[in-house]
């Protein structure tokens, strides 16, 4: 099976990990093993890995591509979100590092039946576990004028949020929006042709916002973050890889409410709450791909990494 897809900020995140031979590791957006690969080539026989995916085609992949390494491999299929689940099913107390890329892959954008992308026409899909019954066309056909704004205007950043949801909803009253080009072209005439001329496709916003919804993408950070912080075992490293501003937001405040978790007023001399740093943020300010790597590989461009540590 053909599953295309660059590991993003690959050496970052090894080196972030901080990798111990016999440890535990978690990939919990496994994709095509690319980073799961390089992990468990520094494990030895008595290290553990588990890889944890919604998309039936990159566990299929992965099961390949990791099939004669030296640590024991776990893979399963689920979200992130259920890591905590996932390791009581494999009677797995602690680990002592994870790691999660919240992009989409290359492997789901550029296969056009997805959905993922406006660049091909296809079925609006847009579901990274093809198992689940909400996708793409049920948001777009059902989800009434005002939620549908907030959804492009909050998740997209769309300027002419307002607008888009307006004509999708007229268009749909003629018929269904089948397909990610119909869509396409609904988005165009609601954005005026001069806000067209500059900037990136008239469609981006838009899609990324209906992705990140029918994958509750946004929502379940903050409480996943705080579910694996409490399964790392102490020194164990939590990388996570962003490609927008509002997730990279939601990390950075997760990860400052883990290291300085105090609730009292900023006047009061001392701590009465009682609250106590669970983890240390390793990276104060993000770290991002490097000239070469971008060059190598532009979709890399806007990823940040970033990193903390259970104490």
């Amino acid at each position: 099976m053909k599953f295309e897809h660059v590991s993003v900020l690959l050496n970052e995140c090894i080196e972030g990990l901080n990798i111990k031979p016999n440890g535990i590791y978690v990939d919990g957006t496994l994709g095509g093993a690319g980073h799961a690969s390089v992990v468990c080539s520094l494990l030895n026989q008595d290290g553990q890995f588990i890889g944890i995916d919604q998309d039936n085609n990159a566990l299929a992949v992965s099961r390949e591509r990791l099939n004669s390494v030296q640590p024991k491999v776990s893979l399963v299929k689920s979200n992130f979100v259920d890591v905590k689940s996932v390791l009581e099913e494999l009677d797995i107390e602690g680990v002592d590092g994870m790691l999660i890329d919240l992009g989409v892959s290359s492997h789901q954008l550029d296969e056009p039946s997805r959905g993922f992308s406006y660049m091909h026409d296809a079925p609006l899909d847009m579901r990274m576990n093809q198992d689940a019954s909400y996708n793409a066309y049920e948001l777009v056909n059902h989800m009434d004028e005002e939620d549908l704004y907030h959804i492009i205007k909050e998740y997209g950043e769309e300027r002419w949020a307002k607008r888009v949801a307006e004509f999708i909803v007229k268009e749909r009253l003629k018929k269904p929006i089948e397909t990610t080009y119909e869509l396409v072209e609904v988005i165009k005439k609601a954005i005026p042709q001069g806000a067209r001329k500059d900037g990136p496709h008239p469609a981006k916003r838009t899609f990324q916002a209906i992705r990140i919804a029918v994958n509750r993408e946004l929502e379940i950070i903050e409480p996943t973050i705080n579910d694996i912080v409490e399964k790392l075992n102490t020194g164990g490293r939590l990388c996570i890889i962003t490609f927008h501003s509002l997730e990279d937001r939601i990390v950075k405040q997760a990860f400052k409410k883990l290291e300085d978790p105090c609730t009292c007023p900023k006047n009061m001399p001392i701590c009465v709450c009682g609250k106590k740093p669970i983890a240390k943020v390793i990276t104060r300010k993000p770290i991002l791909p490097s000239t070469e790597e971008v060059e190598e590989n532009p979709r890399s461009r806007s990823a940040k990494l970033r990193i903390i540590e259970k104490i």
